[in-house]
């Protein structure tokens, strides 16, 4: 199944950390990475306002895994990035979404898929449509959601 997980890193080297999570992806156990977005420096959505800016990257993947697995191992990759939950929108060293699950519509205790907020963030949007530019979003192509997204304005595109 093909599956888009969105990274974001604010706290640390996160430049590294997010090169290591995708590294951490390549090396999983029926897992494949297939694209990698350009890294993108965001400002922050929500949470404390003195956070410094994240960086974000869209990283789509071939699996075998359930969605409930993927998930689980998005958060092992969190914690082996040290990952401490403490505030809703907090400055975090690492954080790995499930964006979207094949076409598949998930709304579990632990799980929402499409994730709930995806299509109004430019964070996630905008290096998705750099990475796949015919992409789409619930039957709307990603670049246009990103145009439409509150933070459009705050992602700037930090490598080819």
């Amino acid at each position: 199944m093909r599956s888009v997980l969105a990274l974001g890193s604010n706290l640390g080297d996160s430049s590294a950390t997010l090169a290591s999570a995708v590294q951490a992806l390549e090396e999983a156990e029926d897992v494949v990475v297939i694209n990698v977005s350009p890294l993108a420096r965001t400002k922050p959505v929500g949470g404390p306002e003195e956070q410094r800016d994240f960086l974000n990257q869209v990283v789509e993947i071939e699996t075998r895994l359930s969605p409930h697995q993927l998930l689980d191992l998005a958060h092992r990759i969190e914690d082996q990035h040290n990952r401490i939950r403490e505030e809703r929108h907090g400055p975090r060293t690492l954080d790995v979404d499930i964006v979207t699950f094949a076409s598949a519509a998930i709304d579990a205790p632990r799980l929402q898929v499409p994730h709930p907020s995806a299509s109004e963030r430019a964070f996630v949007l905008l290096p998705w449509s750099w990475m796949d530019p015919v992409a789409l979003l619930e039957g709307r192509p990603v670049r246009e959601l990103a145009r439409e997204a509150e933070d459009y304005d705050d992602v700037v595109r930090l490598e080819k």
